[in-house]
């Protein structure tokens, strides 16, 4: 019944796209030498991968640099049978030098127009402190509960 009900409100794949694009925060867990460690970021979708920009001296860069694995979830809903979100799972990769200063790479250039656009109302400002992440997931799962509903589904938990 369980693995039902996941089928039943997993997301296609473009509404993973269309969901991932549409919101604007993440959190994204690493693992230190202190355990877990969960922190929000401002991303891009974009290419089939989460573009994270993070604080070089930060404990999520050091965790990171230290063990690559990663967990991101993107939710929205308040209620829930609104209930919605994606978790990207996998190990990211630095792109580009550290901490970014604007050197061309040609990588950068659509995460970078698409995060500036997104967040800046205007081009990519690189302040000398944070760098580029890049999550290609190895793992997606996604979930909707308004599709319970559609379904005639009962909500609660």
């Amino acid at each position: 019944m369980q693995q039902r009900r996941a089928r039943a409100i997993a997301m296609t794949a473009d509404e993973v796209d269309a969901f991932l694009a549409e919101q604007r925060t993440c959190r994204v867990a690493t693992v230190g030498t202190n355990g877990p460690h969960n922190t929000p970021l401002w991303y891009v979708w974009h290419g089939g991968a989460l573009w994270l920009t993070s604080l070089s001296r930060s404990q999520r860069w050091v965790d990171l640099m230290a063990d690559p694995r990663v967990a991101a979830v993107v939710d929205a809903g308040h209620d829930y049978d609104e209930l919605r979100g994606v978790e990207l799972r996998g190990k990211v990769e630095v792109i580009g030098e550290v901490p970014r200063t604007g050197e061309p790479v040609p990588e950068l250039d659509g995460p970078e127009r698409a995060f500036g656009e997104r967040y800046m109302r205007g081009p990519m400002v690189h302040d000398g402190r944070h760098a580029w992440l890049k999550l290609v997931p190895e793992k997606i799962t996604s979930w909707d509960f308004r599709k319970l509903r559609a379904a005639g589904g009962r909500s609660g938990s």
